[in-house]
């Protein structure tokens, strides 16, 4: 049968986070739910002990079939009840009338949902801290190439190459941080039944929760209605679609990096590889621009779990379906995107000729921030300064000369700085600031981040 979604062949995601969300194992995750309910009943005496150990080793079994509850889901119109159904054909006639007792459908939804994503941010955050360590290592390799800085596009003044991996590889451990920081607030369990009273179990139910919470690896709720409330899950939406709009920003870099009339960096070419099917000598940053566009489809997303958070009294369906797509969508698709870019990453083919040579595209203007500061220090007023570095610099551009030369000849500067005071400025190894500095403190920040997922 054709895929109709590209997730579904398999074009995008790994097999580990597929997994997650796969058929079997979302009831697997149910069953288990069912399972730490019921022990936890058992150990505070609400059913007996045979009865809760024996729910719960039929629920981890692997005897309970994807297939067999869609037969009985065909007939009752019911996921939920067609998952106790088949358990309970699975269970003695002693166990059967405790089984999903004191739950409702929501809290094996809700809380596999939470299972879904504590299993989901197992992934993800290594990778995240993987990422961040790579390109913390490559600012500290760049870090003395000075290359062109641009604001809007155009030349503004002169940065350290590894100033911009240094950016990213912060960002990226400040997604470790946003991670570590959400868990106690969307990896809930919740198992307070129909409107979130616990009202069978009673005063009993909060201390079920909280043993089944911990059995689980999550966080027991502390109130709720029907379900969790969607605040918790835009969250998670939120912050997954941060670090693809991280992902984005570096993507984008890399793309503009690429240009031809760039050309700083460039994505690996393999042999063989075809970077368009009409001019063979194209080298496109066609992964680049994938996590650019999977970034898109991501942040979507968070507009839709915003939308889920009102609900009608204890609560409707109207957020059911769209969850289905929504969770394991940003998910598998973070997922690929940390994939893509940790292998652009590692990969990147760093032109440093060409990043020294763009230095001089504009024949020395570049340096104009420091013409000022010299004229500056000689007493020049800031404005009076301003305009003739700017007139100089318009001249010189009208002309095709080189700026430094153009100094020299005007009486401006020349009245106030001797030749070796003008080229001393004109050196760009001169102006990178305190990147050095600050590409050391990123690196041992990042370090001490990440370091316990590498």
């Amino acid at each position: 049968m054709l895929a109709i979604l590209p997730i579904d062949s398999g074009r995008y995601g790994t097999k580990e986070m597929m997994e997650i969300f796969s058929e079997q194992k979302k009831i697997n995750y149910q069953l288990e739910i069912e399972g730490a309910a019921a022990i936890a009943q058992s150990e505070i005496g609400i059913i007996s002990k045979s009865v809760g150990k024996e729910i719960y080793k039929t629920a981890m079994s692997g005897k309970i079939t994807a297939k067999r509850i869609k037969q009985l889901e065909a007939k009752s119109d019911h996921d939920t009840a067609a998952l106790v159904e088949s358990l309970s054909e699975k269970c003695s006639k002693n166990a059967r009338p405790w089984i999903h007792y004191g739950l409702t459908s929501n809290d094996l939804v809700d809380t596999s949902n939470s299972m879904q994503m504590r299993d989901a941010l197992e992934i993800i955050e290594p990778k995240v801290a993987k990422i961040a360590s790579i390109l913390a290592k490559k600012s500290v390799k760049y870090a003395k190439i000075p290359a062109v800085g641009r604001t809007h596009g155009q030349h503004a003044s002169i940065i350290s190459f590894g100033l911009k991996f240094a950016n990213w590889a912060a960002e990226m451990a400040k997604h470790i941080e946003r991670i570590e920081e959400i868990k106690k607030r969307i990896l809930i369990c919740k198992t307070l039944g129909v409107v979130g009273t616990g009202s069978l179990m009673g005063l009993k139910s909060l201390e079920v929760q909280q043993r089944a919470a911990k059995r689980l690896k999550l966080f027991p709720a502390e109130v709720t209605t029907q379900v969790v409330p969607r605040e918790r899950y835009a969250e998670y939406v939120f912050e997954l679609a941060l670090i693809g709009a991280t992902l984005e920003k570096i993507s984008i870099e890399i793309r503009n990096l690429q240009r031809t009339e760039i050309g700083e960096v460039a994505e690996q070419f393999k042999i063989g590889q075809m970077g368009s099917s009409a001019v063979p000598v194209k080298r496109n940053p066609i992964k680049s621009e994938r996590v650019s566009s999977l970034s898109k489809l991501v942040r979507s997303q968070v507009a839709l779990s915003f939308e889920n958070i009102p609900l009608w009294h204890e609560r409707d369906l109207s957020n059911s379906a769209n969850e289905r797509f929504m969770i394991p969508t940003v998910s598998i698709l973070v997922d690929e995107m940390l994939e893509t870019m940790t292998k652009i990453i590692l990969n990147l083919m760093v032109n440093e000729k060409r990043i020294v040579d763009n230095l001089d595209i504009t024949k020395g203007q570049i340096f104009a921030e420091f013409v000022l500061e010299a004229l500056i220090k000689k007493g020049i007023p800031r404005f009076v300064a301003y305009r003739d570095v700017q007139r100089v610099a318009f001249e010189a551009n009208d002309k095709g000369m080189s700026y430094k030369d153009a100094i020299k000849k005007d009486k401006a500067f020349s009245s106030k700085l001797t030749n070796n005071e003008i080229d001393a400025i004109f050196l760009p190894e001169k102006h990178l600031g305190a990147s050095p500095k600050i590409i050391s403190n990123v690196e041992k920040s990042v370090y001490n981040t990440v370091k316990k997922f590498i």
